[in-house]
């Protein structure tokens, strides 16, 4: 469990689902698809008491999810993905095919700037995870989902809370689009 420190400037709020708890240990699944979705908007350049910002308080948080993730041996397959709050296409950081390298180094160089623009965000997640299905077959084009395969994902939202945005619809308007 993540502890907030009590003189902390502001709210860090981090959204982390829980997965393989229901998942029967025979059965037949692919690995877990883990999906940061980070907040890079203007406001998390805010400080903290420390001097340190909020993005590079949600970095140290994806790494250290990251290694404690890492020692579970139930962990080797999974697959990491890393999304943004940026526009679209260039909130997608890292996809399925990339390494781990990759990623890190992806998380490592990213800065602060623009909206808080949490629709397009989750939509690009979205969208990512349903073009993976597509392409590993789980999903087809004109027959549906294959229900023998399982591929459990979850999306990790790392966010200050803080709805810097042009309208006060935005949220709900790209959710669905």
């Amino acid at each position: 469990m993540l502890e907030r420190p009590s003189r902390m400037i502001g709210h860090m709020w981090i959204i982390i689902g829980i997965f393989r708890k229901h998942i029967a240990s025979d059965s037949i699944f692919k690995m877990p698809i883990l999906l940061f979705l980070l907040d890079t908007s203007a406001s998390m350049n805010q400080r903290t008491y420390l001097g340190t910002t909020y993005l590079d308080i949600a970095k140290g948080a994806v790494e250290i999810f990251m290694k404690l993730r890492a020692r579970d041996p139930a962990s080797r397959g999974d697959r990491y993905m890393l999304v943004t709050f940026d526009d679209p296409p260039y909130g997608v950081k890292a996809g399925w095919k990339e390494n781990h390298a990759t990623f890190m180094s992806e998380l490592k160089n990213l800065q602060a700037s623009g909206l808080t623009t949490l629709g397009h965000a989750l939509r690009t997640a979205f969208d990512l995870l349903n073009l993976n299905r597509l392409v590993s077959g789980i999903d087809n084009y004109g027959q549906g989902r294959n229900p023998f395969f399982l591929e459990p994902s979850v999306i990790i939202t790392i966010t200050d809370g803080n709805n810097n945005t042009i309208g006060s619809k935005c949220l709900f308007w790209n959710i669905g689009r």
